[in-house]
Formats: structure tokens, C-alpha cells, sequence
């Protein structure tokens, strides 16, 4: 599999208060079971200061979502394409982003997010459950299981992370390959890595594992 796919870490630089402060959550959109997982920030000329990945359990396929926070309000959109992915989400925006008429509307407390999701003529509650978070940002603190689903697929696999806290920090100490068909995890990829760098070089953390946006050669950072 990853003979396949091609492997590169990003190894060089030993590990320090950053920047992750992520949040999972588990529920439903109407009848329908998912998982989402959201990265918080301080600000961007964008403003955007929400960016993260969900994905319905039935489909199991990745959807890139940024947005805007206000104190418990979240209103957060989908990435359409390819063109959005790299504007957006690799390159940024450089001018301020419009979240009117995103599909997310959700309140946020410290154990759930309750909203709607609507598009069109479709309107559905959101239902959430926080089940884990990790915050890198001062001294490093995981709760749950820091399990970060990334942005990256191919036409049978994607990808998550998991995130332990150690003497040396937080970072990723093993990469899951999951079967979308089978919903299940096929292979795991261990790190080794005494400074504890493994997954912790870019700004989103659902980039740290890439494939270009839907591209079939895939890099692991």
C-alpha cells in the first residue's frame, strides 16, 4: 500500500507549542451517522477561523469544511471543488471569505454541537457528541482518542492519525489506512520518532497527510 502511494515525513524540526487545537465530534445529519472534527485559530485574513473534515460513516469519504466562528456560533461550508480546495484551503484567500448560505449552522458547548445542516430544499438536524480533543498550544493535552481524519483518500482508502502525548509532545505516533468499502482499518503505519515530530508541520492538521485533493499519489508530511 504505501509502495504505492509514496512516504514522506517531515522530520526536521523538534517539536514546540503549535498551533493544533482540534475538537471531535460523533452523531448524525438527519438519520444519518458521521464523524466531524474541527481545528480552531486565532484568525486569517480570510477569517476564516474554523477548518476541518467529515465524513457520513455509510460513505466513509473525507469532505473538507472551513468556516467562521462567533463566541458559540459556528457557520461553516463545504469545499465544492478542486478550484475552492486550493484557493481556500492550500493557497488562502486573500480576501475576506463569505460563509452566508454555508450548509452548517451549529452552537458548540464544551461536551456537543446541535444545528442544522441545509441546502436547498434540504434541511436536517446535526446532532454531535464530542468524544475527544487535542490542544498542542501551551504544554500539549489530548482527551479521548485523538484519532484526526484527513482531508487525503484515494478511490478505496483514507487516512486518519493518531495523536498521543508524550515526554517530547504531541504528535502523530500511528497513521491508520481505512477501507471505505469495508469500514474498517487494513493497515497501520507506526512512528518511531524520539522528538515527536511525526504529523505536526502543517498549518491544517488534516493536511499532514496529502494527496493533492483527490490526486492518486499520495504524501504522508
Amino acid at each position: 500500500m504505501i509502495a504505492a502511494v509514496g512516504c514522506l515525513l517531515l522530520l526536521s524540526q523538534k517539536a514546540f507549542a503549535g498551533w493544533y487545537q482540534v475538537e471531535n465530534y460523533e452523531g448524525s445529519i438527519g438519520a444519518n451517522p458521521v464523524h466531524l472534527s474541527l481545528q480552531r485559530y486565532d484568525s486569517f485574513g480570510s477569517g476564516i477561523t474554523v477548518k476541518g473534515s467529515y465524513f457520513h460513516d455509510a460513505k466513509q469519504s473525507p469532505i473538507a469544511i472551513y468556516g467562521k466562528a462567533d463566541g458559540a456560533m459556528l457557520t461553516l461550508c463545504e469545499i465544492a471543488d478542486d478550484k475552492e480546495f486550493q484557493r481556500v484551503l492550500v493557497m488562502g484567500s486573500k480576501t475576506p471569505v463569505d460563509t452566508a448560505g454555508c450548509p452548517f449552522s451549529l452552537e458548540v458547548n464544551e461536551s456537543s454541537a446541535t444545528g442544522n445542516w441545509s441546502k436547498g430544499a434540504d434541511k436536517f438536524p446535526v446532532m454531535l457528541k464530542k468524544v475527544a480533543s487535542l490542544d498542542d498550544t501551551g504544554e500539549g493535552k489530548i482527551v479521548g482518542t485523538a484519532e484526526i481524519p484527513f482531508w487525503a483518500e484515494t478511490a478505496t482508502d483514507r487516512f486518519a492519525g493518531v495523536y498521543t502525548k508524550s515526554d517530547a509532545g504531541i504528535c502523530m505516533t500511528k497513521m491508520q489506512v481505512i477501507n471505505k468499502k469495508k469500514k474498517k482499518v487494513v493497515q497501520e503505519i507506526g512512528f518511531d520518532d524520539p522528538d515527536c515530530n511525526a504529523g505536526m508541520s502543517t498549518t491544517p492538521i488534516y493536511m499532514n497527510v496529502q494527496n493533492g485533493w483527490r490526486e492518486a499519489r499520495t504524501s504522508f508530511q
